[in-house]
């Protein structure tokens, strides 16, 4: 057998696991946040290569109309349409009629440098400021010189520049047509998307000739161009020169220029940054959240501990409790098999005697003591929640009437008596008997509490317990109930006390005071009325016993009315079984005296085999219920495969309620205490005989 891993403290373990989620949380969201700064560095890459691909396409539609126009400017002077002469040309027909509308300005240089025609008097720029060289160009180039000024128009310009060969096919020299450097951006001050944005166009050699980048962001630009080979970094890239920049590149490697668009990732991720700090202003409150909560927890947590170590001592005194009235429900019952012999043969020697005799008055005295013994076994039974008890509906405010009128004939000099009920009508299912004795013996006990006066107060109320409640002895589940009080104003219960009150035999008056058995029949009342005990003191300052008993919403039960007299048998045979000898042997002479003719049985398996060879011959059963081989219950399901109409009478001083629903599902006509009555015994067989069918 391993030993088991030690278990955290529950409260521990509550805070160990807000921090974990608390950690799950933050990690989540940072995870996120990340993820979210990645989504949008990306998607502002992306709208920056569109744009940049934009801006390249148009840029190269605009440069290769000009190069077609030059190159129809070159086809006419070598068919000779052209004979260019100084000044002719200047503003009729270059550059609007030859359709080059980025164009400003035309020259015409021979191959010698020597301007032959311009469309203006502005001086055309220096031939050695191109790239490729003028000298080194052949039929297909095209070559783009750095930004000069233009003074046609003051604004800023940059050159292309064809070759044109002469009539016999030799280097003629070079047209070349200046357009406005603003012309390179195209729509870029319309489409850029934010103020941040910028955008450069650099020559092979890394010059730049357009836009607001002084340099190339990156080493590998200008070798790029210089070697033009597959074209690369068309994707933005992440890239740092003391900035952290957004960069988005493209080639025109016709005329060997290269498009730069870049914008700061500072300013790309402004957005993130608001959805960032209102994401963690929330996890801030989410956390704050998880916090109260977990606080909130482990004070309900503690409370449950709390409430939990109070359960757990009641629930301990219950157990013992419940043993003890096990124990003293088992004595109780050995103990009524003797006193119903002594109570019964009693009664018979007493009929038979002299009245005022002396015999009559010695049993008297013995009947009293029989009687007295019956009312300490209903007590202990009481405590144990095993005696056979009548279950009716009734009414409670008379039987606390009863109480208290029998309470203010004895009520000891200084003691006031009050009442304040609040609960008129209400019901109760169970016995009237214990509810008089529950009553009677909190009523006694404050009285005794209060040895020099003092004030006793009974109150009742009505009280819904909507949710499981624990009170100081005992639990309420969900229902409504009849809170009874009995308060006094004695010196209270101290600590060390509160556990044994309901003890049997438990007091702390003093000898030969008190049996120590009042609170205990108490608590077995409340018990079996399905109820708990809540016992409020303080000491020096009296207590206050408060009973829940579950209220019954059912119909009263009919009032009984008993008869003086008992009645009598008319020659019925009754069939009485019992282990006891000495008990059958009494109800058989007690059963003759009242005019039935009894058949006594100590082996209820023989009383079956009889019953079951002539049932037509009984009247009635009469049995105790424990009893070896068979009980009186399962003696009585037996017989009702072949009588089933014969009246039973179980007769048992234990087993209280659960005894009576078992009796009543096998079919037993009636249950009866022991130790039974003449009196008691002949109402209940002329009750039981008249209403049963003739055989």
């Amino acid at each position: 057998m391993t030993d088991s891993p030690p278990r955290l403290p529950a409260l521990p373990r509550i805070w160990l696991v807000a921090g974990l989620a608390a950690l799950s949380l933050i990690t989540v969201t940072a995870a996120s946040l990340w993820h979210l700064r990645s989504e949008a560095l990306t998607s502002q890459a992306r709208e920056l290569s569109v744009l940049s691909l934009a801006l390249t396409d148009e840029l190269g539609r605009g440069l290769e109309s000009v190069e077609i126009g030059l190159q129809a400017v070159r086809l006419e002077l070598r068919i000779g349409e052209l004979l260019p002469e100084m000044g002719e040309i200047a503003g009729q027909r270059y550059p609007h009629d030859l359709k080059l509308p980025l164009a400003s300005q035309l020259w015409v240089i021979d191959r010698r440098g020597k301007l032959l025609a311009a469309s203006s008097p502005a001086l055309a720029p220096d031939p050695t400021s191109f790239v490729p060289g003028l000298q080194t160009l052949n039929d297909t180039d095209t070559a783009i010189s750095l930004p000069f000024p233009n003074m046609a128009n003051g604004e800023p310009s940059v050159a292309l520049a064809v070759r044109y060969n002469d009539h016999e096919g030799a280097l003629g020299g070079w047209l070349i047509a200046a357009l406005p450097v603003e012309a390179l951006r195209g729509a870029f001050s319309k489409a850029a998307p934010t103020s941040d944005a910028r955008m450069a166009v650099f020559r092979a050699d890394g010059v730049r000739l357009a836009g607001t980048l002084s340099h190339l962001p990156t080493l590998g630009i200008a070798e790029t161009l210089q070697h033009p080979g597959p074209e690369r970094g068309h994707d933005a890239q992440l890239l740092g020169d003391g900035r952290e920049r957004l960069i988005a590149e493209r080639a025109l490697p016709r005329f060997g220029l290269r498009l730069v668009l870049t914008r700061d990732v500072e300013s790309a991720l402004e957005p993130w940054r608001d959805v960032a700090w209102l994401a963690s202003s929330g996890v801030m409150l989410m956390l704050a959240g998880l916090a109260a909560a977990a606080h909130r927890i482990a004070r309900a947590e503690q409370r449950r501990q709390d409430s939990q170590a109070a359960l757990q001592n009641q629930l301990s005194r219950t157990n013992r409790l419940e043993s003890l009235g096990t124990l003293a429900g088992g004595v109780a019952h050995d103990f009524n098999n003797v006193l119903a012999a002594v109570l019964g043969y009693a009664e018979m020697a007493r009929q038979s005697a002299v009245d005022d005799s002396r015999q009559a008055r010695q049993l008297d005295q013995v009947l009293r003591a029989a009687l007295r013994g019956k009312s300490l076994v209903e007590r202990i039974l009481s405590f144990s929640r095993s005696g056979a008890r009548s279950v009716t509906v009734f009414e409670v405010q008379p039987i606390i009437d009863e109480v208290l009128g029998l309470l203010a004939a004895s009520l000891r000099h200084g003691v006031v008596l009050e009442s304040r009920f609040e609960a008129p009508g209400v019901r109760l299912r169970g016995d009237t008997t214990q509810v008089f004795e529950a009553v009677m013996n909190l009523c006694t006990n404050a009285m005794q509490a209060m040895p020099d006066g003092g004030t006793l107060t009974v109150a009742t109320a009505r009280q819904a317990v909507r949710e499981a409640k624990t009170v100081s002895h005992g639990q309420l589940e969900p229902g409504e109930y009849l809170a009874l009080s009995v308060a006094d104003d004695g010196a209270g219960i101290a600590a060390n006390v509160m556990d044994h009150l309901f003890e049997p035999f438990f007091t702390t008056r003093r000898e030969h005071a008190g049996t120590g058995l009042g609170l205990a029949v108490v608590h077995g009342v409340v018990a079996e009325f399905g109820g708990a005990i809540d016992v409020q003191s303080t000491p020096g300052a009296g207590a206050r016993f408060t009973l829940y008993l579950p209220e019954s919403h059912d119909a009263l039960a009919p009032d009984a009315t008993a008869s003086t007299v008992a009645p009598t048998g008319r020659g019925q045979t009754l069939m009485i079984v019992d282990d006891e000898p000495a008990l059958v042997e009494l109800a058989e002479e007690l059963l003759a005296e009242l005019g039935y003719e009894p058949i006594g049985y100590t082996d209820p398996k023989a009383a079956l085999e009889a019953l079951r060879s002539e049932p037509e011959r009984y009247d009635a059963l009469l049995t105790d219920e424990v009893m070896p081989a068979l009980t009186g219950t399962q003696l009585t399901e037996a017989l009702r495969s072949f009588a089933p109409q014969l009246p039973v009478l179980l007769i048992s001083g234990y087993g209280g309620p659960q005894l009576a629903a078992r009796a009543a599902a096998v079919g037993v006509t009636r249950v009866l205490a022991k130790p039974l009555q003449r009196g008691e015994l002949a109402q209940v067989l002329d009750q039981l005989l008249s209403a049963a069918p003739a055989a």
